[in-house]
């Protein structure tokens, strides 16, 4: 394992797919990925995203920012009404609660999927990146993904740290992006 400003990258990595969860959160991720020779691919799976509207933003924003940048960008399916399904009975809990840990593992593993479908051994995601989520609730879920999904590894890190969260407002700004003021599901919303 190497550090580099406070983001420990495990020995091998040279290649990842990267679950995005929006154009902000990822752009210094990315930037700081392809400054230490690591080629992302991102993926972007977000079926808790509601209402469909605020979906397409997103994804639109996320897409222009992989085209920007010439790297690759793959669309995962859109099904909110089995995210519904799959979080049935936690829709009160609150932010934090039960609900998000089962919102990242339906993600991550979706994720750790897709990067075994590539033969991308590593898998990591921009969730980590935000402060209103759980490091730990996130680093579980990709733990549980990894261990689903044979051959992954989840690359666990706090993207919070080494300048990323000053140098993401200041990407915002320069691409003139999108900001969303809540995570994308409709319990959020309140």
């Amino acid at each position: 394992m190497k550090k580099k400003n406070d983001i420990i990258i495990p020995e091998g990595l040279h290649e990842v797919l990267l679950h995005a969860c929006c154009a902000p959160c990822s752009s210094a991720i990315v930037e700081w990925m392809l400054q230490h020779d690591i080629r992302p691919t991102i993926f972007y799976f977000n079926p808790n995203i509601y209402p469909r509207e605020e979906y397409d933003i997103r994804k639109n924003e996320s897409k222009r920012h992989a085209d920007s940048l010439n790297i690759p960008w793959i669309d995962g399916d859109y099904n909110h009404e089995q995210w519904l399904q799959q979080i049935q009975g936690l829709e009160n809990e609150p932010e934090r609660g039960s609900r998000c840990l089962q919102c990242f593992r339906i993600r991550l593993t979706a994720t750790a999927l897709q990067a075994k479908a590539l033969n991308i051994p590593h898998f990591a995601t921009t969730l980590a990146s935000s402060r209103w989520k759980s490091l730990e609730q996130i680093t579980q879920a990709g733990l549980a993904a990894q261990e689903a999904v044979e051959g992954t590894l989840f690359w666990a890190q706090n993207w919070r740290k080494g300048g990323l969260q000053d140098r993401r407002n200041e990407l915002l700004h320069e691409y003139n992006f999108y900001n969303q003021q809540y995570c994308g599901c409709e319990f959020s919303m309140r």
